[in-house]
């Protein structure tokens, strides 16, 4: 026997007309659906990834800066090497970025590298208030370059666009040598709120 007459003579005659009845009402329901589109924003524009310093042997509490070297830039906004980075919130979250270094900076060479930010306000470089961590108040002086693991945080609110530059005070008065040092910056945006 076929499956098909099985199933009536399981069912009966009664039986196959309700199932027919319910398929034919399940292909009636009305459906509805939605589409969402998805509008991803970034936040955070990286503006020089490079910069070159002079460091003498001796040198004691100078300062360098991310981009600039020795000076400090002269800020343009439609210029990317005049600004470490940006960040931009809209009124929805605000954001705050954690600043590092990749590894540390030879302490035995250098005896402190302390790292701040400043950020642009409308006609001068001003000092920016680092935190401890994403969320909070507790505050810091510096992001020390000879400590593994340490960071800071600059928490930006929203509906803001900042730019901001990296200023380093160093001391370089450890050893008499010249061999080529290369540190690298981390900056990663966390969208908060």
């Amino acid at each position: 026997m076929n499956r098909l007459a099985k199933l009536r003579v399981i069912l009966g005659v009664k039986g196959l007309l309700c199932l027919a009845s319910l398929t034919l009402i399940a292909f009636a329901l009305v459906s509805y659906t939605a589409t969402v589109t998805i509008n991803p924003t970034q936040q955070f524009t990286i503006g020089a990834n490079s910069s070159s310093w002079t460091v003498y042997v001796n040198d004691v509490n100078k300062v360098r800066y991310l981009p600039g070297g020795a000076v400090v830039p002269t800020f343009n906004a439609g210029n990317t090497s005049t600004y470490a980075f940006k960040v931009v919130t809209d009124g929805q979250k605000n954001c705050s970025v954690k600043i590092e270094l990749t590894s540390l900076v030879n302490s035995s060479k250098f005896s402190n590298f302390n790292i701040t930010l400043k950020y642009w306000n409308v006609s001068a470089w001003i000092d920016e208030t680092l935190y401890q961590a994403p969320t909070g108040s507790a505050t810091k002086s510096y992001i020390d370059g000879l400590t593994l693991g340490d960071a800071g945080y600059v928490h930006q609110a929203i509906s803001t666009i900042r730019y901001y530059l990296v200023k380093v005070t160093y001391s370089y008065d450890k050893v008499d040598a010249t061999d080529q040092i290369t540190t690298t910056f981390r900056y990663t945006p966390l969208p908060q709120g």
